[in-house]
């Protein structure tokens, strides 16, 4: 791991949420709002922040979301007309995410980054795989797939070292592993390229990259099938 000097950013807003219903008949934590003052980051994530389904959400590999305010604007502008239900575009918070900057998006950063960000040091884990609860969050069916095949989908961080964060805090990269794996390459190859056989055997072999995100690579070199997502993007029928 080589150290890194580099352009230094900065939290614009570290945003926790409650387990809340969201609709449907389904209850999500996926409503973030800004903390006020500092907050305790940990192995699994921000402290008071919640999950509804840790099946699939948070964890050490997943303890904290990052979604780029820069993307905001291309979201207002394809929805210009509207949507009753909509989200409002202009808060930071609308994604889910946990930590809010401008000027740093997908094709900045790499798997395996570690970031001093405030009193914390992560590291970058895998792309955000979107799923159906963007369809409900944002009263559009196809939300989940815009995020998905936009690739603006942010990224995960692992905690190599606990400790406070807040607005206002530094981000300054230390160290860049893998600099030819951009987050965007990564969702490249997952929903684009998806029969790249070189890329995939590349990406199993990444050691920064969450394991399910290898363990998909492998079944795929050795299925030569894609795997499907719908149960993942599709909005289930309400349980009631």
């Amino acid at each position: 791991m080589t150290s890194v000097n580099n352009r230094v950013h900065i939290v614009d807003a570290v945003l926790a949420g409650k387990i809340a219903p969201l609709g449907a008949g389904r209850s999500s934590a996926i409503g973030k709002t800004p903390v006020d003052g500092r907050a305790w980051l940990g192995e699994t994530g921000i402290e008071g922040d919640q999950q509804a389904e840790l099946k699939v959400h948070g964890g050490p590999e997943k303890a904290l979301h990052h979604y780029p305010f820069d993307h905001y604007a291309s979201w207002r502008h394809e929805w210009q007309a509207g949507t009753d239900g909509l989200v409002r575009l202009d808060a930071r918070g609308a994604f889910g995410e946990n930590i809010s900057t401008s000027g740093l998006t997908e094709t900045d950063v790499c798997v395996g980054d570690v970031y001093r960000m405030g009193g914390a040091i992560v590291q970058v884990s895998q792309p955000r795989q979107p799923c159906w609860k963007l369809n409900l969050r944002f009263a559009r069916a196809d939300m989940s797939r815009a995020v998905q095949d936009t690739r603006r989908t942010g990224w995960y961080y692992r905690v190599l070292e606990a400790g406070e964060i807040g607005a206002g805090d530094t981000i300054e990269r230390l160290a860049r592993p893998h600099a030819q794996w951009t987050v965007d390459r990564l969702l490249r190859v997952l929903y684009v390229d998806r029969d790249d056989r070189e890329s995939l055997a590349s990406m199993a072999q990444l050691d920064a990259l969450a394991h399910s995100w290898r363990k998909t690579a492998v079944r795929r070199l050795e299925s030569g099938q894609v795997e499907s997502w719908s149960k993942r993007l599709d909005t289930p029928a309400d349980p009631g």
